[in-house]
């Protein structure tokens, strides 16, 4: 097997290193971290693809620079919240839903501060990641705006991993395979 995927995505080339996950399969490796070029293209050409919205939530990290990326460049003084993986300090009365996803090895938690859950109440919603494929982050995000009384406009990644490119509720760039042994 190949050590690189070859993707094309936003009218940019990048080669993806191909990592393990277990002795069945191995995945492309997408990080979006450092490459401001890519964020920037695939912000651009992500908020061609989505309806309107008033807030754009993602789950902490790896879709935090495509977040900013897209609410800097949806200008009006956007707004993005992340959903955390720990609760901080400054969180008053967090609220929190499980989730599991295929790049972490242990079940975690997501946590909204109670601010940032009321700011949400009422608004169109937008959710984002890089990558989605199990779907399970996607799933914790909607149980968590479930609490907020705010409403999913749209989910929308840059890819869409093995069989998230089925989903008919999803809005990506790009497929993504996934590398069977």
């Amino acid at each position: 097997m190949a050590d690189y995927y070859t993707l094309h995505v936003a009218g940019l080339e990048r080669q993806l290193a191909i990592c393990p996950v277990n002795e069945h399969l191995d995945i492309a490796g997408f990080i979006m971290f450092s490459d401001v070029e890519l964020t920037v293209a695939c912000a651009r050409e992500l908020l061609k693809k989505v309806p309107e919205f008033d807030v754009i939530v993602t789950a902490e990290s790896k879709g935090i620079p495509l977040a900013y990326e897209m609410a800097r460049q949806a200008g009006n003084g956007m707004k993005y919240i992340v959903a955390r993986k720990m609760p901080k300090l400054y969180m008053r009365d967090p609220i929190s839903v499980d989730v599991r996803s295929i790049t972490t090895a242990a079940d975690q938690k997501l946590w909204l501060d109670r601010n940032e859950a009321d700011y949400m109440s009422g608004k169109r919603i937008l959710i984002v990641d890089d990558v989605v494929s199990t779907g399970e982050s996607l799933e914790a995000l909607l149980k968590l705006i479930s609490h907020t009384g705010g409403a999913v406009a749209a989910q929308a990644a840059v890819l869409a991993e093995g069989d998230a490119a089925n989903r008919d509720d999803l809005i990506y760039l790009e497929k993504l395979p996934l590398f069977f042994k």
